[in-house]
């Protein structure tokens, strides 16, 4: 068993958007802590034959009503985004460049990118839309577009997405405790039963 509880998530995902509003106080509860990891939900459709659901007839329609239920259930904010799906590169980027410095200041971008996007439906693909959220943490912003561009940063990307795939990752939000992986943020109530006695 670990302490640590590996929150697997796409920006473009509002599943992932609801879990984040949860899986810190979830897991601080039972004594864990969370391992936030942004991964390219695109790269996983290519190996899942898949695409956002957002994009599909009749499935898109029923996504953003049942996110809008699940929102007001929570009393979050939800705003339908002005470009959906967004493109999360930038985001992920600047994420994991942030997460080799400062673990809670990269959780706390990763909160804010969500909110900007979910809660007030601002389309966060573009660059400056993320310098933004960055600048509003007190980070450079030069600094942080420089690293959209940098190879290591990429790679990184890269890794974290395989890693993901190699473990059985194929949607946002995918949960993982103590090695046993949970798909959706409709198993938060599935994690807190594993957490509290253990694994199936």
């Amino acid at each position: 068993m670990t302490e640590t509880i590996d929150f697997y998530f796409e920006f473009a995902s509002p599943y992932g958007y609801l879990a984040s509003l949860e899986v810190d106080d979830l897991a601080a509860k039972y004594g864990r802590s969370v391992n936030w990891r942004p991964f390219m939900l695109g790269a996983i459709f290519k190996v899942t034959n898949s695409a956002p659901m957002m994009t599909i007839p009749i499935k898109g329609d029923y996504m953003y009503r049942d996110v809008a239920r699940c929102a007001k259930l929570m009393g979050v904010p939800l705003t339908k985004p002005e470009v959906a799906p967004m493109n999360s590169l930038a985001a992920m980027r600047v994420f994991y460049w942030l997460l080799d410095q400062d673990t809670g200041k990269a959780v706390s971008f990763a909160k804010a990118i969500y909110h900007a996007y979910w809660g007030v439906g601002r389309d966060m693909s573009p660059v400056d839309a993320v310098l933004a959220v960055v600048s509003d943490l007190g980070v450079d912003p030069l600094a942080a577009r420089v690293a959209t561009q940098d190879a290591a940063v990429k790679e990184q990307l890269k890794r974290e997405t395989q890693l993901a795939i190699d473990r059985g990752a194929f949607g946002s939000p995918f949960i993982f405790v103590d090695d046993e992986g949970y798909w959706g943020h409709d198993r938060m109530h599935h994690i807190e039963h594993h957490l509290r006695h253990g694994g199936i």
